[in-house]
């Protein structure tokens, strides 16, 4: 998957060659403008690299630690279907994981090294993660407004100028568009269920509504990486844009449900034809990224736990393969 067109791109996306003299910066830059993807064997400045490897782990490492929050409910979910649904869901999340370890090992880093930055705390994931999911209607908002949020993120990266990035976040967008409507799904059973369902899901909808609008990032006026990264072609759109975007996307599913979204300034603005919504509290934001949220202990020491516990696993991969190691190489002679 990673491998595809290396060395090639396509004839149709190649810059011309009278269009390429200046600075390999400058190179670079012709080709991203081109809508020429990217590969891993093709020169990039350092800090597309950096871009890119901060940007793919983090994004790898919230796959793994969102496996969490739903985790918890196999167990606990109303129905044998509801249990075989949600063991999918948290299994592609797993392989979501994988797929994008691998896309940022294209980049020259170890996913070991990845990995020991997330054990330790110096490598971030998605605050949203951070949040706990009391009861089963936080497992239907998850899939509704989270994975929604996350796809709204997602889909223009499968134009990523970074091709392994990109084709990866194909496989993943599809997978995430099925955890959306199962999230759907779930709450509309809940809200058309007794008056104690509805409860419920309306409180799952307050948890989730504002910390969902955070997962977008920051302000565009406080956001350190979004203009370099929109020149690069890394991201399409701005933080604001696709949060708008949300909204204006989410609010009719939540009136379509009988659910209040919990923003008193929330109205429709008919002359921009969208939704203004009420000021978003980044101080609690600020608070979940710096380690101090509701769950961030909790979610490293149970990443720290499976690492810990896995260890044999690992060790019995690279045993079989150095045993089986010299017979290939027979094989072969």
């Amino acid at each position: 998957m990673y491998s595809q067109g290396l060395d090639n791109p396509p004839p149709e996306r190649m810059v011309p060659a009278a269009a390429v003299a200046g600075g390999p910066g400058e190179r670079f830059q012709l080709r991203v403008d081109a809508e020429e993807k990217i590969e891993p064997k093709d020169w990039m400045p350092d800090g597309y690299r950096q871009t890119l490897i901060r940007q793919i782990s983090q994004h790898a490492h919230s796959e793994i630690v969102g496996m969490l929050p739903e985790g918890n409910w196999i167990t606990r979910a109303p129905s044998l279907l509801r249990k075989c649904i949600l063991i999918a869901k948290v299994q592609d999340e797993g392989g979501h994981g994988a797929y994008l370890y691998s896309a940022a090992e294209t980049l020259g880093v170890s996913r070991e090294e990845l990995v020991d930055q997330l054990l330790s705390g110096k490598a971030k994931y998605s605050s949203i993660f951070n949040y706990p999911t009391p009861t089963w209607a936080d497992v239907g908002a998850i899939g509704w407004l989270v994975d929604g949020a996350a796809i709204m993120n997602q889909i223009p990266l499968c134009r990523c100028s970074y091709g392994p990035y990109a084709r990866a976040m194909v496989r993943v967008c599809r997978e995430e568009s099925f955890h959306q409507r199962q999230g759907y799904e779930i709450m509309l059973k809940l809200s058309q269920g007794t008056a104690a369902q509805r409860e419920m899901a309306q409180a799952a909808l307050n948890r989730w509504w504002w910390p969902s609008l955070m997962m977008f990032g920051p302000s565009d006026n406080d956001s350190k990486h979004s203009t370099q990264s929109m020149r690069w072609k890394i991201k399409r759109f701005s933080n604001d844009e696709l949060r708008q975007k949300f909204v204006d996307f989410t609010i009719p599913q939540a009136d379509y449900l009988g659910l209040k979204v919990p923003d008193p300034e929330l109205r429709w603005d008919a002359g921009a034809d969208c939704y203004r919504f009420g000021p978003i509290d980044w101080t609690e934001f600020d608070e979940v990224l710096k380690g101090h949220g509701p769950c961030n202990r909790e979610r490293l020491d149970a990443r720290r736990k499976a690492h810990a516990e896995g260890a044999w696993v690992r060790e019995a991969a690279l045993a079989y393969a150095a045993k089986s190691r010299p017979a290939t190489a027979g094989r072969a002679a």
